[in-house]
């Protein structure tokens, strides 16, 4: 019984940390790129674009759920590994802090690590909007939600 409580203790602060990141993250890139004059359905072809390759472009709506899904996979990912670090880590006591740690560790973690990994390859350092909306995106979006939401779930009494 104490393993499915712990468990669900764990489950609601990702899921809700997931969802507050990866929306507001998301809305990011859409307001962003859009601005650009990149329609949304562009912006999340390009997020599958990591796993397709160049035929995501040419895929339609698939593609364009898949980038989501991937999107929101991704989010969820980053929330465990912050909720379960927390758990061991003081990381609660300051959330602006170590959440604002945490999204720059996350810009690393995607830039340098995933996104070489993936169809997208290695890439030049981008323009210093589109890199200070990302770090900036990270920080105020994944981040610092993520720690906040953490903390309310440990003072509650819920972790």
């Amino acid at each position: 019984m104490a393993q499915t409580e712990s468990r669900s203790a764990l489950t609601k602060p990702i899921i809700l940390a997931a969802l507050c990141a990866g929306t507001l993250d998301i809305a990011d890139a859409l307001v962003f790129y859009g601005q650009k004059g990149v329609p949304p359905a562009r912006v999340l072809q390009g997020i599958s674009f990591a796993l397709l390759g160049r035929k995501a472009y040419s895929m339609g709506e698939f593609a364009t759920l898949l980038g989501l899904c991937l999107h929101f996979l991704i989010a969820t990912c980053v929330a465990a590994v912050y909720v379960i670090a927390s758990r061991k880590l003081p990381l609660s006591r300051h959330p602006f802090l170590y959440g604002g740690i945490y999204g720059c560790a996350v810009y690393v973690a995607m830039n340098y690590i995933v996104l070489p990994l993936s169809h997208i390859g290695s890439r030049p350092t981008p323009p210093l909007p589109a890199l200070l909306n990302g770090v900036i995106a990270l920080i105020l979006c994944v981040g610092i939600p993520t720690g906040l939401i953490t903390r309310a779930f440990e003072r509650s009494g819920q972790r």
